[in-house]
């Protein structure tokens, strides 16, 4: 079978965005801009002029008065500057593009706009001297939970992982430990969980004594839904339901404030007894509270753009709203999949049923079946349909009624049976509005950065249904994480060549319908929760296209260290959707999942009791590079589907195809690579590469998984599971010890971010499995000599879930690679000993992985660093112990000083071939003082390595835009390669480091390295 072509209609989209966009690709724009309005943090001017701007909302209401008569694209500057929100951006459909055209919000030619939704913290003063402890007046109100000092992320004051001692109870968790009796605030105190693939965390309702130790009782109702969640079973969940049964970690006390990085946000001034809001903060190392830009956010959504008529969510069929006329039957429990678990039913012609609402429209759901007929429907008190509940086969929560265009009021629609042996009614959904989507927006250039989320705080706490889908309240509906930027039933709406950083939710979210709408080209890192979310997932029994999401496009992003507080955030999350396209996204560092596309389990299976449709089809994931992910959670992928796709009829079937998955890690070895889970159906899966996973390359383990095609793919393990119906894997190339063919390398190559867009994800250290031999996507290579073994899934937390081991002294372990210096990773343990090392032929002393504590994975059990540049060579043999254990190593970055992490501001010039012995045999230099160079890279370090002589002088040092001090390049002679700067231990993270011309002739730059 030939594979189909792939199709770039992403790398398509994106191109003509840039070019539209004008200051995006530095070309004229394409198409006519109509108005020009400026506006500036501090502005105040009416005009919205460039000698005059005005402020933000200013322009979005003389916006809708030239909407109206918009004859081309109607364009609002934003000069640089951070833009403080009072309250979210909100944009309607009266804000939108008018006669084929957009109202575009763009960045300034090269100036930075940041719409932010922080507050500034002030005025620290050292309340601790022992613990380095210093408090600020947080701003009246605040109930934010992040904070950020300088850019990065600080932590929540936290307990040791899996602290001893806690047995679960009715209520939360006892220990005999008295002391959380007298902890301050117990409210704000919150407990967390990692069962499985789920991330479960729950306020406290208070803390009591109980029996001489301590109670600490959750707050309903999230203890109840993460003990007990509710279970209707498809398609709102599957049958695993992990429950909270252990606490991982307490959070957000005073009382554990003690490690730097941590804060905690005192909301009622009881620590320090002021009754005022306070903020507690240790700093790290470097960081200056005089001088460093702390920032609260307050904000949950920092633009919101919605149309109308927003979320819709059907009501039971015992609604108090609904009225039954005649000999109905209340049915419950009868395995059908019905919503509530309970239908209405009536054998009776003439019997009615009658819902009242205010609104313009409702949708009737009921059972479709052979033994369902005939209905009449009225609409206030006149028919106006007839229509029937038959089907050839029984299918819950079908849309049995439909009406539409009501004049927005209050409204009766009544349902009369007329034939067959039933009508059953299951659910009610109202259509509040008028359907007018916001419409024709663009947001090209812009940053959107610190936003919060305050539901986890709050009693429904985090109670994790699957992948950032939540219950709340008692009841059987669900709720997910909002976006920083947030759509609500959009068309056309872009966000491009941006950044969405720092927000304790999601960072993009193209909700309720939201149609042909694209995010591309933007840097989306450090969210609490998702980076991008597509879609509903409670909306599948939808039969009305209008209202269902499609056509959007999510291309060319770099997606990483995302799910920084919910640990089941996904790098791009789409719910039920027909035709969109995830392409050419990097998406790296993630707790769980890179891409989760789908829901609804087996609900959309033949055969499955609980079965109905859902109206997905028809979408594309492909080209996207996805590496280092499931690094919490398991039971998850690189690529995770659920749910059904279609009903295989041509156009929609969906696509995965040209992705690479590379370097996936789980505790206990459940990550796999390309993951069709319940359900999943009409998948086309071809020509992906997968590469050192911890489970399988492909999993499709139950027989409710049907109807797919995985062909031509590539993986260096056989290990895959097919218990699927219908489910064909065939001719796929399986590569042993790096030797991948050129054709999975041109795919490799294809994969991922594109030219124009690869600045985007910033260089970090290369993690490499202790089984990456070399080739496709390794720096360096690995070999063993002797008999080592590979031991897969041992539960231990091993990268990849697997290691290297042997039991035989003077076998070897040798890494070969180019660079600076790497640590190899192994394991600690009583069983494991010594290993003699040699670097480069020369011995290098020896390193002992025995210890009398706990096993310990993933260590560092040898590192070396600010080596020449070069090829180097590291051998470890084992000497002694019953095991030695090898399990991956990590390579310090170089780049040269033309890599695209590396921003050049003022008069710089480059040079190549000088003779000196420059990396590369090249440079940048600059003569004047005051021009800058500045690296962007994600890790926890970084060096700097030029030129010394006699005409260099002194440099600046800011790193995450805050002074480090003055280096000094001045030496009598020439000195190539010399390391002049270096900075370690920084939190994980996006750093920035720069380096400012202040004396001397010259400042060159020829080489950084990342680690």
């Amino acid at each position: 079978m030939t594979p189909p072509p792939l199709r770039s209609v992403a790398a398509a989209t994106a191109a003509a965005l840039l070019a539209a966009s004008g200051i995006l690709a530095g070309t004229a724009a394409a198409v006519t801009v109509q108005t020009v309005l400026y506006v500036s943090p501090s502005g105040s001017g009416s005009a919205c002029t460039l000698a005059d701007p005005c402020d933000l909302t200013s322009a979005r209401d003389l916006v809708r008065t030239l909407a109206p008569g918009m004859t081309g694209d109607l364009t609002v500057q934003l000069r640089g500057g951070t833009y403080r929100l009072a309250a979210p951006f909100q944009l309607g459909p009266q804000d939108s593009g008018t006669g084929g055209h957009t109202v575009v919000y763009q960045a300034y030619p090269g100036e930075r706009p940041v719409l932010s939704g922080g507050r500034q913290v002030t005025g620290f003063t050292q309340v601790d001297a022992d613990k380095n402890i210093w408090k600020a007046p947080a701003p009246a109100g605040a109930q934010g939970l992040q904070l950020y000092v300088d850019g990065q992320r600080a932590d929540r004051t936290r307990s040791a992982v899996n602290p001893a001692g806690f047995t679960k109870s009715a209520t939360g968790f006892t220990t005999a430990d008295p002391s959380y009796t007298a902890w301050r605030n117990p409210s704000d105190v919150q407990i967390a969980g990692l069962p499985n693939w789920k991330h479960l965390r729950c306020p406290l309702s208070g803390i009591a004594a109980a029996n001489g130790g301590s109670s600490l009782n959750a707050a309903q109702p999230c203890w109840a839904n993460t003990t007990a969640s509710p279970a209707p079973g498809f398609p709102f969940h599957g049958s695993g339901r992990p429950s909270f049964d252990s606490i991982s970690w307490l959070e957000n006390a005073y009382e554990l404030l003690a490690v730097p990085g941590q804060f905690y946000l005192d909301r009622t001034g009881a620590v320090d007894g002021s009754g005022t809001p306070q903020v507690y903060y240790i700093p790290r190392a470097g960081e200056d509270l005089a001088t460093a830009d702390v920032e609260l956010p307050v904000l949950e959504t920092l633009v919101d753009a919605s149309g109308t008529p927003g979320h819709l969510a059907p009501v039971n069929d015992d609604d108090a709203n609904a009225g039954y006329t005649g000999a109905w039957t209340a049915a419950k429990k009868r395995g059908y999949g019905d919503l509530g678990d309970d239908v209405h039913a009536t054998s009776t012609n003439g019997d009615s049923v009658s819902y009242t609402f205010t609104g313009t429209g409702l949708d009737v759901l009921g059972e479709t079946n052979s033994d369902e007929g005939g209905l009449d429907v009225y609409v206030d008190g006149v028919r106006t349909a007839s229509t029937s509940a038959y089907g050839s086969t029984r299918l819950a929560q079908q849309v049995i009624a439909s009406v539409r265009g009501l004049a927005k009021g209050s409204h009766t629609v009544k349902l009369v049976k007329t034939g067959g042996s039933y009508l059953t009614v299951d659910a009610f959904t109202v259509v509040p509005d008028v359907v007018a989507p916001v419409h024709d927006l663009a947001f090209r250039g812009i940053t959107f950065s610190y936003a919060t989320w305050l539901q986890p705080a709050g009693p429904d706490g985090y109670a994790d249904n699957q992948a950032g889908v939540l219950w709340a309240g008692s009841s059987t509906q669900v709720a997910r994480t909002p976006g920083a930027v947030q759509v609500h039933r959009g068309q056309r709406i872009s966000v491009t060549g941006g950044e969405i950083s720092h927000v304790g939710g999601n960072a993009v979210d193209l909700a309720d319908g939201t149609q042909d709408s694209t995010v591309t080209g933007n840097r989306i890192q450090d969210t609490s929760g998702a980076g991008v979310w597509v879609g509903e997932v409670d909306d599948y029994y939808l039969n009305d296209p209008a209202l269902m999401t499609s056509g959007d496009t999510v291309s060319n992003n770099a997606i990483l260290n995302i799910g920084r507080e919910y640990a089941d955030a996904v790098g791009i999350m789409v719910g039920n959707s027909r035709a969109v396209t995830l392409a050419h996204n990097e998406i790296a560092h993630t707790p769980y999942s890179g891409i989760s596309i789908g829901w609804g389990w087996g609900w959309a299976t033949q055969g499955v009791a609980q079965h109905g449709t859902i109206y997905s089809g028809g979408n594309q994931i492909l080209a996207n590079h996805i590496h280092d992910t499931m690094r919490v959670l398991e039971d998850g992928g690189g690529i995770y589907t659920l749910g059904g796709q279609g009903t295989g009829d041509g156009g929609a079937t969906s696509v995965l195809a040209g992705n690479v998955i590379a370097v996936s890690s789980a505790n206990d070895g459940a990550a796999q690579g390309i993951y069709h889970d319940e359900g999943s159906s009409h998948w086309n899966t071809y020509d992906n590469v997968v590469s050192q996973v911890g489970s399988d390359w492909t999993n499709e383990w139950i027989w409710t998984i049907h109807d797919i095609t995985i062909h031509d793919n590539y993986t260096d393990t056989a290990r895959y599971t097919n218990n699927g119906t219908n489910v064909t894997v065939t001719d796929n190339t399986v590569v042993s010890n790096g030797s991948w063919p050129q054709a999975a390398k041109d795919l490799a190559a294809r994969a991922g971010l594109e030219p124009g867009h690869k600045s985007l994800m910033p260089p970090a250290a290369d993690l490499l499995n202790d089984g990456d031999y070399g080739g496709l996507m390794a720096p360096a290579a690995i070999a063993y000599s002797g008999g080592w073994s590979v031991n897969s899934r041992r539960s231990f937390g091993d990268l990849g879930s697997d290691v290297h081991n042997t039991a035989v002294n003077g076998e070897t372990a040798t890494i070969r690679f180019t660079g600076t210096g790497l640590r190899v990773l192994g394991e600690l343990n009583s069983d494991q000993g010594q290993l003699a090392v040699t670097l480069d032929g020369a011995p290098a002393g020896t390193v002992d992985t025995s210890t009398s504590g706990p096993r310990q994975a993933q260590v560092a059990i040898y590192r070396i660093a600010n080596l020449p540049y070069g090829n180097h060579t590291v051998t470890l043999t084992k000497t002694s112990g019953n095991q030695a254990t090898i399990d991956g190593f990590q390579l310090d970055h170089s780049v040269n000083d033309t890599d695209p992490s590396l921003v050049y501001s003022g008069s710089w010039s480059y040079t190549t071939g000088r003779g000196y012995g420059d990396f590369n045999d090249d440079v940048h230099y600059t003569t004047t003082d005051g021009d800058s160079v500045t690296a962007t890279f994600n890790g926890t370090g970084a060096e700097v390595v030029t030129e010394t002589n006699s005409d260099e002088g002194t440099t600046d040092v800011y790193v995450d835009g805050q002074p480090r001090g003055s280096v000094n390049a001045n030496t009598p002679t020439r000195n190539a390669q010399q390391r002049v700067y270096t900075v370690d231990g920084l939190p994980y993270g996006v750093h920035t480091l720069k380096l400012v011309k202040t004396s001397g002739s010259y400042l060159l730059v020829d080489r950084l390295t990342y680690r």
